[in-house]
């Protein structure tokens, strides 16, 4: 597995993403409407950070209300997603995801619960 991008919570992607862009030089790579967020993927090398502004309720809403803006998880790339899941099963790690789904980018995606995880949200990602 490899580090492929850290998930920020914010309220203003486009805000922050210029920011980041003049204080990091991390042009946009990749923007869409995703499951009610805009999602920004700004290009680190390696590797990206991934803005996440909800526009309706979900969990990034919800994470903003309680935490408010921040970092939200940090990601992992694996060629094998279910096998990342199996090893995380046999590891005692609570799944959020119990099978891959969709996500932004056209990703297929895999949560792992933080209370397993030493309080870190950690993703699952594969292209």
């Amino acid at each position: 597995m490899e580090f492929h991008h850290l998930g920020v919570a914010t309220a203003d992607a486009s805000g922050l993403a210029a920011l980041f862009a003049e204080l990091f030089d991390a042009p946009v790579a990749h923007e869409e409407e995703f499951d009610g967020m805009t999602v920004l993927f700004l290009e680190l090398e390696p590797g990206y950070f991934e803005l996440l502004e909800p526009h309706e309720g979900g969990a990034i809403s919800r994470y903003l209300e309680n935490h408010g803006p921040g970092i939200h998880h940090v990601a992992l790339q694996t060629d094998d997603i279910e096998g990342a899941l199996e090893t995380a099963r046999g590891a005692g790690v609570e799944l959020i995801d119990d099978e891959p789904r969709p996500g932004a980018w056209g990703h297929e995606v895999a949560f792992l619960h933080p209370k397993s995880t030493g309080g870190v949200l950690v993703e699952f990602v594969s292209h």
